[in-house]
């Protein structure tokens, strides 16, 4: 028997990539139409990626942890559709094209091409038959398309209104894509707000269901990303409440979720950049007027971030004008504050500062009438908030507050609204910290708005007949930014006629690239259909996605907004289901020595510099091994070099074995088919709890239990150790595929064919004769309750039970966001997991 020095030299990646790659590329295993139609399906779904360059260590986690989702579903009997595509419209492109000059689609699909390269290097089991481009014709075409069936349904609408502006990018921002900073996300420039008329999908419309349904994914989406969702959505219930503005016809409506501390109100603020301060400031005096304008202008300066800081001084401009308390009518003097916002409620709020501390703070500043209409249960003797400083945010009964008095809250603010529902004056209502979705963006490379205006401005809807509307050729423009998209300069473009045959202007805004990415993924169903926007027999059979994987900075952004369309869809008839999808898994970062990676702080590390030096294969299993899937990878903490001497060691266990395929495996030993099973009952538990780490230790222990049963054991030709050998092939094939095929093929199968390649082959499942013979049931407990029993050997060490129990569902379950401060095992019978 050769030495394992010597075998060493015999393991060559190189020579494993170059060899299954093409063979793999011309079997297309993962095509799904060429799969059996009876099989069960399954939707596995990473986020797609923007082609900004080649694939970077990020790409390489998220895309081993996909990959592994999918083949181990396949695994399972399903047959699973993992597609890929590219979301290759936004600013980076046409950046590179300003500065380099030539069209944005240069840049976009030579960057598609290199990143296809690299993924098909890498080995992931993607369905090729059908790719995405959201910037070819063919795609948003069917953006467009959503857009004018919005349109008609009222849920796609222009109007002027202050928006985010960025000044380096000159385009307009979504609220989402402002960074809590008040930057923009993008390149970092202080966002501005400017007036402009802008269309919006009004995904206010649907603010009560995307939260309500939040509900149903509870336990399949990570609770962190539900409480994001959720705090964005921001719903406030209370009232609407109407205060007549003395000189003005309509009165102004008031959102509060505190109608019962009416009698409290002394003052009315407005946001300095509302319609309504506008309109209230030209009856003012030329001093207050000059005085208003000033304010504005130092107000268009600051960030939502700056106005809603605590800790800012008060600032205001009284606007000589007086507003009348519906309840008491007392008159109120009316005030701009940059700190109330325009786009809450209605840009104006009543001003209670005994019971708010903004505006208390404010009260103080200006010195303003200050009164308590709820005592604290706590309080004792005569309380004065405007002397300590201090408001009143405790519960109580209400006092000053006239037929309110003696009520505590919850029922003050009931006979509150039931009084002004009777006097017309208000009425319960809600609000919700969501606005409406921005979709305008002043730049080339995006989806044109399909809508063209005559001579008096009309919108025109774009025929659907006559979609797309394609983008002309941008390497003839001038795209720096300049206030205006770049299509506006596109003449030839530009002038249109209407459909009956007049002259019109078409709009030269694009989308808001997340428009893009909002229904992608229903897409993949039918990915070149050119009659409609996707085969609703092939919807049925895939959608929704079983299982979607992507990082947590698209937990607001991307995910609600595909949320909403998917309802949408629904609510037009074209989808069977309201939630898109219906597993998350959010992946960790790839770090290097604690810190983010970046080219400025020299702690970047390359991935193709990575596979060069130790192959996709090695690559992969580290980037499972290091970490369970929602934790950060540190690369200085790994051994790359030692995944790969695993890898061969495996690799080496598979040319050793001497059976024939097809033996037995019930004359082999015993001890070591004992050791197989328990591997089997592991891994398929493990796999569906994405516990990928503990999976890769316990091949890693069953290739040192066949490495033994071959050296000392029962030898070689023992039918126990091709079934070891077998099962480590058909395991390691999520992590390693190049090692796996070469694996199966060392083992005696035809591998390099459709039918013997292992990648579509069902795991088997644990032979229950030999885990009762060998077992023994271990309680799993979570702060001293059962939550689960695990089967496991009678010799399992204290690490190994910990890490079962840790992965075991019930534990996972009754642990969820908790951090674990403790863990007591008695291998082989007991955990017990302390969270708090």
């Amino acid at each position: 028997m050769t030495t394992d020095a010597i075998r060493d030299d015999e393991y060559d990646f190189r020579r494993l990539e170059a060899k299954w790659r093409p063979i793999w590329n011309g079997l297309e295993l993962f095509n799904v139409d060429r799969a059996d139609a009876e099989l069960p399906r399954k939707y596995v779904l990473d986020m797609f990626p923007y082609p900004s360059g080649d694939l970077h260590m990020g790409h390489a986690e998220q895309y081993a942890l996909g990959d592994a989702c999918a083949r181990y579903w396949r695994h399972r009997g399903y047959n699973v559709l993992h597609p890929i595509g590219w979301d290759s419209f936004g600013l980076p492109a046409e950046n590179a094209a300003i500065k380099n000059g030539g069209d944005p689609r240069e840049w976009t699909y030579a960057n598609i091409a290199q990143q296809a390269e690299s993924m098909q290097r890498y080995g992931v089991s993607f369905d090729w038959s059908r790719v995405l481009r959201t910037s070819d014709p063919e795609y948003y075409r069917w953006n467009q398309w959503l857009f004018l069936k919005m349109y008609e349904k009222g849920l796609a609408y222009r109007k002027f209104s202050a928006v985010n502006w960025c000044p380096n990018d000159q385009t307009v921002l979504a609220n989402e894509q402002v960074l809590a900073d008040g930057t923009c996300e993008r390149c970092g420039a202080v966002v501005e707000k400017k007036k402009l008329n802008q269309w919006y999908f009004r995904i206010t419309e649907y603010a009560d269901r995307l939260l309500d349904d939040l509900d149903k994914l509870e336990g399949h989406w990570p609770h962190k990303v539900l409480v994001m969702q959720r705090n964005w959505i921001g719903r406030s219930e209370g009232a609407d409440v109407d205060f007549v503005i003395e000189g003005r016809d309509e009165p102004v409506t008031v959102f509060t979720t505190r109608p019962d501390t009416l009698y409290g109100a002394t003052f009315m603020v407005v946001a300095p950049d509302s319609d309504l301060a506008a309109e209230l400031a030209e009856g003012a005096s030329a001093e207050v007027q000059a005085r208003f304008a000033d304010y504005l202008s130092a107000t268009q300066k600051l960030s939502a971030i700056d106005r809603a800081n605590t800790e800012r001084p008060k600032t205001g401009v009284f606007l000589e004008r007086y507003g009348i308390n519906p309840l008491n009518g007392e008159r109120l003097p009316i005030w701009v504050g940059d700190y109330v916002l325009a786009d809450y409620g209605h840009g104006a709020i009543m001003a209670v500062p005994a019971h708010d501390q903004r505006d208390l703070d404010f009260a103080r500043e200006f010195d303003l009438p200050v009164r308590v209409v709820v005592r604290p249960d706590e309080a004792e003797g005569e309380i004065d908030p405007k002397a300590t400083g201090e408001a009143l945010a405790g519960d109580g009964e209400l006092v000053n507050s006239g037929e309110l008095d003696g009520l505590r809250k919850d029922a003050a603010i009931a006979r509150a609204i039931e009084v002004l529902g009777e006097r017309g004056t208000g009425k319960a209502a809600k609000n919700f910290r969501l606005r409406d979705w921005l979709i305008s963006r002043q730049r080339y490379w995006g989806t044109p708005i399909p809508i063209m205006y005559d001579d008096e401005g009309t919108e025109i809807p774009v025929p659907t007949e006559q979609l797309p509307v394609r983008l002309p050729d941008g390497a003839g423009l001038d795209l720096k930014p300049k206030g205006q998209s770049p299509l506006a300069a596109a003449e030839d473009w530009v002038h249109t006629t209407t459909p009956d045959g007049r002259e019109a202007l078409r709009d030269s805004d694009t989308m808001d690239t997340f428009v893009d990415s909002s229904w992608y993924f229903l897409r993949f169903a039918s990915p070149n259909n050119d009659v409609e926007i996707f085969d609703p027999a092939e919807l049925q059979r895939w959608a929704p996605i079983d299982q979607y994987i992507g990082g947590i900075e698209h937990a607001i952004l991307h995910l609600l907004y595909a949320r909403f369309i998917t309802k949408v869809l629904y609510d037009l008839g074209l989808v069977p289901f309201e939630e898109p999808f219906g597993a998350l898994l959010n992946q960790g970062m790839v770090i290097m020595n604690g810190a983010k990676m970046s080219k400025s702080k020299g702690n970047s590390v390359k991935l193709g510099d990575e596979l060069d030096s130790h192959g996709v294969d090695a690559v992969r299993t580290t980037m499972m091994f290091a970490s369970p899937p929602e934790d950060d990878v540190d690369w200085a903490d790994v051994s790359v070099a030692g995944a790969g001497k695993f890898l061969a060691r495996a690799w080496r266990v598979a040319g050793d074995v001497t059976s024939a395929p097809g033996v037995d495996f019930a004359d082999g030993d015993v001890d070591t088919r004992r050791a197989v099973a328990r591997f089997w009952a592991d891994v398929h538990q493990l796999g569906e709890g994405f516990k990928y780490n503990v999976m890769i230790a316990r091949v890693m222990e069953l290739t040192n239990t066949i490495r033994k049963a071959i050296d000392s054991g029962p030898g070689a030709g023992d039918p126990a150790v091709r079934e070891g050998a077998e099962a480590i092939a058909l395991v390691l094939d999520l992590f390693a595929p190049y090692v796996a095929s070469d694996m199966w093929e060392r083992l005696g199968h035809a591998a390099d064919t459709r039918e013997g390649s292992l990648s579509h082959l069902a795991w088997p499942t644990a032979d229950p004769a030999l885990l009762v013979a060998d077992t023994v049931t271990a309680i799993v407990q979570v702060n001293g309750k059962l939550r689960d029993k695990l089967e496991v050997a009678p010799d399992i060490s204290d690490a190994d039970l910990e890490a079962l129990a840790r992965a075991s569902r019930g534990a996972e379950r009754a642990i969820g966001d908790a951090t674990v401060r403790k863990v007591i095992v008695k291998a082989p019978k007991f955990v017990n997991i302390v969270a708090k």
